[in-house]
């Protein structure tokens, strides 16, 4: 069994959390400096991060997520957001390509003329569908990075997104698409793996 195999197994959804344990700054930019290499849809990065440490706010984040104690618990809680607006960064994005003469001129402008147009002729549902799907690709990476970090997470969706919006100064342009708390797990109290489905049940080849 290879390591990413033994980390993919490894990998729980913990919802108990030992309680006072730190996780510093220099730590969580360990895991970011790596989640900046999940995929997204053309390259955009739609994923924005608001790491919750301070105990205050953090208890905000715990009424907002109907007083699930593994917020209390953890060591921090990150709120993942989506940024409807991330194909409006085309250009910005990539310019370095063109600067380095891997794009030229003309491929540049396509690039951004299409990117532009993609977005804005299927309307604001796909932005926020987008908005979600390319935040949840970045946040499964973080989670396994974490993981092989020595850390614990746990995807959350029982939380008020408004609630979120309002206590932590949230732009409307982004959606609040999970989130994850994350510690040491208490595993004392780690229940067995829940009931995976075999393949057969889950997958189909060429026809469903």
């Amino acid at each position: 069994m290879n390591d990413f195999t033994t980390l993919l197994k490894a990998r729980r959804s913990a919802n108990n959390f030992i309680p006072g344990v730190e996780i510093l700054d220099k730590e969580l930019e360990e895991l970011f400096q790596l989640v900046k290499f999940a995929p997204s849809a053309f390259n955009l990065q739609h994923t924005h991060y608001v790491v919750v440490k301070d105990p205050e706010l953090k208890d905000k984040v715990y009424e907002a997520a109907n007083k699930q104690y593994k917020v209390k618990t953890a060591s921090a809680a990150i709120v993942v957001l989506g940024n409807k607006d991330a194909y409006k960064d085309v250009a910005s994005i990539n310019e370095g390509l063109l600067q380095l003469g891997v794009m030229s001129k003309q491929e540049y402008d396509m690039t951004v003329e299409s990117v532009l147009g993609f977005y804005e002729k299927r309307g604001e549902a796909f932005k926020h569908e987008e908005a979600v799907r390319n935040a949840s690709l970045s946040a499964m990476l973080l989670m396994l990075i974490a993981k092989d970090k020595g850390w614990d997470t746990c995807p959350m969706i029982g939380f008020d997104p408004e609630a979120l919006r309002k206590e932590l100064h949230i732009p409307d342009n982004y959606v609040p698409a999970m989130l994850i708390t994350i510690g040491k797990e208490a595993v004392t109290s780690q229940r067995p793996r829940g009931y995976r489905k075999p393949t057969g049940e889950f997958v189909s080849y060429n026809l469903f």
